[in-house]
């Protein structure tokens, strides 16, 4: 708990010093940007804002700096209820993510109506000075305290994983892929949205007569796409699987119609998309102030999955993350505990898997378990636990015990921690993508953008 005391005007000293230590973080730029309206790049993360090829740091705002004075006044001396009259401000350099500043206030003066004089100043760490000025404010009456913890907290709600593989697909030719019944709007939309982005080339199977009324609503030209006229969606899933091995599709993009109703057709025996792995879905989810992609398999297919079907759902995830650019992918198998126990099932598939991986029976990535959720993908949790591995804190993937935990693990980061989540099934002959009605258009594009990823890492010799 924080509680914050002041000091009221008739108790205030010439002399009595203040400061408040306060850790450079690219976070607060962005926060400070939205709550000002100051969208400066200088000020915000870009690769090469300026356009002269080398990558820019962004610098802390000025003003940004400058508001830690009026925490050391607003929290300590006077602390609540101080008002400003007034604040002059000297620049005298500039400060970076990761820098440490203190900022400092001192009592000059005292006057009528409550008025308190400060000299105010920040430095960094190693005592370099980079602001100075004076300030003026009305000091509190009366005594009083104040809780700090009842301010709502912030998420910074940024997405830059997902904008690292639009860029990795931006250069590839677009991917020809069959749009299984784009009879709503969301559906149409997104499949445009990622034409537009030259991410696929969309053949659009189902209702013409639907499809036109939807593209109406939506004011978009159907003109340069290719319809094949399907009404019934149980035969539209079934012309995008012919699409595929007649080899004009090289992608499905599911519409509007239910899942099942898609997949029936893909995992066909006698003409469908089945290959030697099992097909399994998986997330792969941009999760604010995680520095990696987060990935989650299988959540949407195998309900309780054996040990050998845990051992393709694996495998197609890490083939996954290697198409994406993690070159070796780090996957925690997941139970309810970091320990093997036999009245746990999972923990001993969890141990089985890492030992195959270990023998080469999975390839390409280092898997371990079975791990925790809170181990898996935190550092400090894991040496709390006293588990040392390569995998626990660092997790890439994250393969869970059955749908039931993928489902709502996957939900829980979209909806608490508001990841985005871009979806694709794997094992079958080409990529699947699956969009969710409530997906905006960045998790639409990530979907796309994943499906043409592996497309091209599949025909690397």
């Amino acid at each position: 708990m924080t509680i914050y005391t002041n000091t009221p005007y008739d108790k205030l000293t010439v002399g009595m010093e203040a400061e408040i230590k306060r850790l450079c973080r690219t976070e607060d730029f962005i926060i400070f940007a939205n709550s000002s309206g100051n969208h400066n790049p200088a000020h915000l993360p870009h690769e090469d804002y300026d356009g002269d090829g080398v990558p820019d740091e962004a610098v802390a705002p000025s003003m940004w700096v400058a508001s830690l004075i009026s925490a050391v006044l607003g929290n300590q001396l006077p602390g609540p209820g101080t008002l400003y009259k007034s604040q002059t401000l000297r620049f005298l350099g500039r400060t970076r993510d990761g820098d440490e500043l203190t900022a400092k206030i001192r009592l000059t003066a005292k006057e009528e109506g409550r008025i308190a004089r400060f000299d105010t100043w920040i430095e960094t760490s190693d005592g370099r000075r980079i602001v100075e000025g004076e300030a003026e404010v009305i000091a509190p009456e009366r005594c009083f305290t104040f809780d700090g913890d009842d301010l709502p907290g912030l998420t910074v709600r940024r997405h830059v994983h997902f904008d690292r593989l639009l860029e990795l697909a931006e250069p590839l030719d677009p991917i020809p892929t069959a749009v299984a019944v784009p009879e709503e709007e969301n559906a149409l939309a997104g499949a445009l949205l990622a034409a537009k982005h030259t991410l696929i080339k969309p053949i659009l199977v189902g209702d013409r007569k639907k499809i036109a009324r939807v593209a109406k609503a939506l004011d978009a030209d159907l003109t340069n796409y290719e319809i094949i006229d399907v009404p019934d969606h149980d035969q539209a899933a079934a012309e995008a699987v012919r699409l595929v091995h007649e080899g004009r599709a090289k992608a499905i993009m599911k519409g509007h119609l239910h899942t099942n109703q898609l997949l029936h057709h893909v995992v066909k025996r006698d003409g469908g998309l089945r290959t030697a792995r099992r097909i399994s879905h998986v997330f792969i989810m941009d999760v604010p102030g995680l520095d990696h992609l987060l990935m989650v398999t299988d959540a949407a297919i195998n309900i309780a999955p054996t040990l050998d079907e845990k051992v393709d759902i694996t495998q197609n995830a890490i083939d996954l993350a290697i198409a994406l650019g993690i070159q070796k992918p780090k996957v925690g198998i997941l139970s309810a505990v970091e320990t093997v126990d036999p009245r746990i099932p999972s923990t001993i598939d969890a141990a089985v898997l890492s030992k195959m991986a270990d023998r080469g029976q999975i390839k390409g990535g280092i898997v371990d378990g079975p791990l925790a959720m809170d181990n898996a993908v935190d550092v400090e949790a894991a040496k709390t636990k006293g588990i040392r591995s390569l995998v626990a804190g660092h997790a890439d993937i994250l393969v869970v015990p059955n749908m039931e935990a993928g489902n709502m693990l996957a939900k829980e980061l979209s909806f608490v921690a508001h990841a985005e989540a871009a979806g694709v099934v794997m094992g079958a002959m080409c990529p699947i993508i699956l969009n969710s009605r409530a997906d905006n258009d960045k998790a639409r594009l990530a979907s796309c953008a994943v499906a043409a990823l592996y497309h091209d890492w599949r025909k690397r010799p």
